[in-house]
């Protein structure tokens, strides 16, 4: 697959814990979907700094039978929204439905959401940046060739105490708005 990655600037953001509120009991529908502070501001910078946004997300939820694709659709409809009205867009949104026990390929930290992503583009994921808040977010981010970026924010601030060795050089921030920052720099 060519990489157009030239003509294709793109960035992969995790949703629970980077974009939204983290809950242990899960995020089951858009009343308790509620943006961290800065979150819906940075994807829009981002957006107008003339990044594709997508998002990869493990929504074991689904399987769980916590929420429905009709509560999913909902939640992800509002994060649209809430992007759009800053100015912004997410361009595609990639989701694994299954379990933790389900042995997909999709599910985090396996590499498959991001190598949809980068096929629905058009794209070779290396380089991409991929921000997210667990060690299954920097681990399917190296396994697909990706550039892992943590944020404190979320699980974020535990993931980094608990790095693996070949973790241990990533980039970490305190949250999408620093890590969007960093990007936009460069």
């Amino acid at each position: 697959m060519p990489n157009r990655a030239a003509k294709v600037r793109l960035v992969v953001l995790d949703r629970d814990g980077v974009i939204n509120v983290e809950s242990a009991d899960f995020v089951k529908s858009a009343a308790e979907w509620q943006a961290l502070d800065g979150s819906i501001n940075a994807i829009a910078a981002l957006s107008k700094g003339g990044f594709r946004i997508a998002v990869a997300s493990n929504q074991s939820g689904l399987a769980r039978g916590l929420f429905d694709y009709g509560a999913l659709y909902a939640m992800h409809e509002k994060m649209r929204d809430l992007v759009a009205a800053a100015g912004g867009r997410i361009d595609h949104i990639v989701i694994c439905p299954h379990g933790p026990d389900d042995d997909c390929e999709c599910r985090k930290p396996r590499p498959g959401l991001l190598l949809q992503v980068g096929k629905h583009f058009g794209v070779n994921m290396n380089g991409v940046p991929f921000v997210g808040d667990s060690v299954r977010d920097l681990e399917a981010a190296l396994a697909a060739g990706a550039r892992p970026i943590l944020v404190r924010s979320g699980n974020g601030r535990m993931a980094e105490k608990s790095l693996p060795p070949a973790l241990r050089s990533v980039e970490i921030y305190d949250d999408l708005q620093a890590a969007a920052a960093a990007l936009l720099a460069e």
